[in-house]
């Protein structure tokens, strides 16, 4: 028999059964060592002649892959640890696995969106980069307003210094309430959740991005009163039904009158705590009436239509229900953070 009689060869390794160790080992030096005549075959590729070295090569390959399929069969039976011991005891309770969990964040935006579609808001989206238009200039922000300054909002620079500041991070998810209006009759009772971008230093109280949930109602004959009961609605869905609020004068620039506001701490239940500031009230959102320059800008009639908005940071909400004292905990990924909420 030639050594290198391929039909032999490959006969021999799909015969091949291993009775013990030892076998299959005599096997590997047979066949796979480095003396062994698979390395011997590919030592002669360089003195078979052009036109048969593709098929020489073929034969090989053949070869070797059922050599090694052989091979691992065996091994892997060999491999198997002895059992030595009493088999386990399957009636004892087994280890619990870890389960994943919900982030806070989203936690909070789906309950936030579950109050407000029982009261009748769908939800809009809309693109985190936006134009001066629909994060700005619709929104009734004056041209020196401190927002449109690079060191309040993260700008996109165009080709030339003319669209330099055409693009930018959204500041707010009131742009979706412009595109909301701009394509869409009243009435019109939409939230639009979303992450916003503030250029900010990053700290225990602030952060480059975080996550708003904004709302939007227009129809004839909305009256502040109307925000004030939904907002009311709101807190003591979220907070309890022991829940009060209170509204403070405030600006924006989209909305007049404005509004801060505050809910009354469900912690201390207003006795005054560290979460408080021992005032007995938390600060929640901003909110007021649509401002007839933002509906006039969206091509909606101010004398016949009224509205009012509100914005919270969805953040702002987890912090106070799950007592979480430094905001850049939701971004960095601590499983030992996130398994706090599992099962909630």
């Amino acid at each position: 028999m030639s050594r290198f009689d391929f039909e032999t060869l490959l006969k021999e390794a799909e015969s091949f059964s291993a009775e013990s160790k030892e076998q299959l080992e005599n096997f590997r030096l047979r066949f796979l060592s480095k003396k062994g005549i698979l390395s011997e075959l590919f030592s002669k590729m360089k003195d078979v002649e052009p036109a048969q070295r593709k098929a020489f090569g073929q034969q090989i390959n053949t070869l070797k892959k059922k050599i090694e399929e052989r091979f691992e069969e065996f091994r892997y039976l060999y491999d198997q640890p002895v059992v030595t011991s009493v088999p386990a005891d399957v009636t004892l309770p087994g280890e619990a696995f870890l389960t994943g969990s919900h982030h806070p964040v989203n936690l909070v935006r789906k309950k936030i969106i579950h109050l407000f579609s029982h009261i009748g808001f769908n939800i809009s989206e809309g693109p985190e980069i936006e134009d001066d238009w629909h994060n700005f200039s619709a929104l009734n922000f004056p041209e020196d307003h401190p927002a449109r300054d690079m060191q309040d909002t993260f700008f996109i620079l165009g080709e030339n210094a003319a669209a330099a500041e055409s693009f930018a991070l959204r500041t707010h998810t009131s742009s979706v309430q412009v595109r909301v209006m701009e394509t869409t009759k009243p009435p019109v009772r939409t939230i639009s959740p979303g992450r916003v971008y503030r250029n900010e230093a990053i700290s225990a109280r602030a952060h480059c991005f975080f996550h708003q949930v904004e709302g939007l109602y227009i129809d004839e004959d909305v009256s502040f009163a109307d925000l004030k009961q939904t907002l009311l609605y709101f807190a003591r869905e979220m907070f309890g039904s022991d829940s009060e609020i209170r509204l403070r004068p405030s600006y924006f620039p989209f909305t007049e009158p404005s509004a801060e506001m505050d809910v009354s701490c469900f912690l201390c239940k207003g006795k005054g705590c560290n979460v408080c500031k021992h005032t007995g009230w938390v600060e929640i959102l901003g909110c007021g009436m649509v401002h007839p320059n933002v509906l006039d800008n969206c091509k909606i009639d101010s004398t016949k239509f009224t509205g009012f908005a509100f914005g919270m940071g969805i953040e702002r909400i987890a912090m106070l229900l799950y007592g979480i004292n430094d905001l850049r905990l939701f971004s960095q990924n601590d499983v030992r953070f996130l398994q706090q909420f599992a099962g909630i």
